[in-house]
Order: structure tokens, then sequence, then C-alpha cells
């Protein structure tokens, strides 16, 4: 543990911002689950509803810094094509 005082605020407040962006990504693999669990059941109507849900929730942890955005690309392109898949 730090000893001098602005390092051991500097240790709480990185504390604090990592247990927020933990909850942040936690909430955007939920996202992208239920997505995915939507493609697996095979339900077309509630994939494209959870696709559409999902996308601002990633767009915004790029804005956020959670996650880059060729991450955020990433998930997005197999999230759509597995809802693509299902129209087939």
């Amino acid at each position: 543990m730090a000893n001098i005082k602005s390092a051991r605020k500097r240790a709480r407040q990185a504390e604090k911002t990592r247990k927020h962006n933990m909850g942040m990504r936690s909430m955007m693999r939920t996202q992208i689950k239920n997505v995915v669990k939507a493609c697996d059941a095979g339900d077309k109507d509630a994939a494209v509803a959870a696709y559409k849900a999902a996308v601002p929730v990633i767009d915004s942890m790029i804005n956020k810094g959670i996650v880059t955005k060729n991450k955020a690309a990433r998930h997005k392109s197999r999230l759509n094509q597995r809802v693509k898949t299902l129209s087939a």
C-alpha cells in the first residue's frame, strides 16, 4: 500500500474505477449473450430485438474506453452474421 497521501487517494480511485468498468464490461457481455441465446434458440424476432439493444451498449463502451473500436466492431459484425443466418 502507498504511503504518500496522494498515492493512497489514487489507489482508492483506481479501485473504484476498476469496479465500475467491470460492471460496464459485464453489462456489455450480458447483452452479447442475449443475442447469442436468441440465435441458438432460433427465434429471429428475439434475436433482432436483442441485437438492436446490444449495439448501442457496445458503442457506448467505446466512448467510455472499456473496449477498443476494433473489438466492438468485431463483436457487432459477428453478432450481425449470426442474426442474418436465421433468416436464410
